[in-house]
């Protein structure tokens, strides 16, 4: 990758409020991009996280950046068939994106409905894939809707996916541009390693210019380690070079375990001359 260093991309991170205060010259001094990890929590979004916000909002005053949050993913399934689960999850995809209006955020991840038993059974019955699909609409509809009304990307992350394409196929049936893809690099590699699915590179290439957003992590392929790069497999230079490649400027965000490795899984991207 022949860049100069001005033009490589300015790799960003997932934090908390903590982290923020204490890296706060870091992303300010760069204009990293943020993610903020708090309003994943059901108890976060179902208390008064208004002062939270608030407290984001100071410390962000003059942000150049691009601002986003995790959003709430934990214990359930966008595909589900149960009308009364999906309705929890609506709730709190709703909570999420009042987050995002109150923040300015123009992000928020949400969890891949894709799984390692369904790829293989996704074609096992006439018709499934479709119907699959149907339910993604009837869960996350109003929010991709909402999410275009307030400025704000809903973005699919990859858990389970073992192909690459899935996603983007899925994206494609809303037709707006308010759901887009997001990475992450130490699930594909999971996927790679254990099941099978193609290296991290091509799913980079899979998502194309639809690829908003990436979480940067590095493991040994056996579990969701959320090391800091350098510390696990992954063959970083291929995967910059198809983001150099292929996409349009996606969020780079370090989302790591040990978030004191923040600074130093930047400083080895960049050691390598993909970033800075």
């Amino acid at each position: 990758m022949s860049q100069s260093r001005t033009s490589l991309p300015v790799i960003g991170a997932a934090l908390t409020v903590a982290d923020l205060e204490r890296l706060h010259n870091w992303v300010m001094e760069s204009g990293r991009d943020v993610e903020l990890q708090e309003f994943c929590i059901p108890e976060v979004l179902n208390a008064d996280w208004r002062p939270l916000v608030e407290r984001y909002r100071k410390l962000l005053d003059g942000y150049t950046g691009r601002l986003g949050i995790h959003g709430p993913f934990w214990e359930f399934d966008i595909s589900t068939r149960d009308p009364d689960i999906r309705a929890v999850i609506q709730k709190r995809l709703t909570q999420g994106l009042d987050v995002c209006e109150a923040l300015g955020a123009t992000n928020m991840v949400i969890h891949s409905p894709f799984t390692i038993w369904g790829h293989n059974n996704y074609d096992n019955s006439d018709g499934e894939i479709e119907r699959f699909t149907r339910r993604v609409h009837k869960c996350i509809g109003a929010a991709v809707k909402r999410a275009a009304e307030i400025g704000c990307e809903i973005v699919l992350e990859n858990v389970e996916d073992i192909d690459p394409h899935a996603r983007v196929r899925l994206a494609d049936t809303f037709n707006s541009p308010a759901l887009k893809i997001s990475l992450d690099t130490g699930h594909a590699y999971y996927c790679y390693k254990i099941q099978g699915a193609p290296p991290v590179d091509y799913f980079v290439k899979a998502a194309g210019k639809k690829l908003a957003h990436i979480h940067l992590q590095d493991m040994d392929g056996f579990a969701d380690r959320h090391w800091a790069p350098g510390e696990g497999e992954i063959a970083w230079k291929s995967v910059f070079e198809a983001i150099s490649r292929y996409c349009d400027n996606p969020r780079l965000i370090l989302e790591l375990d040990d978030r004191k490795r923040l600074v130093q899984g930047a400083e080895y991207l960049a050691s390598l001359g993909l970033g800075r």
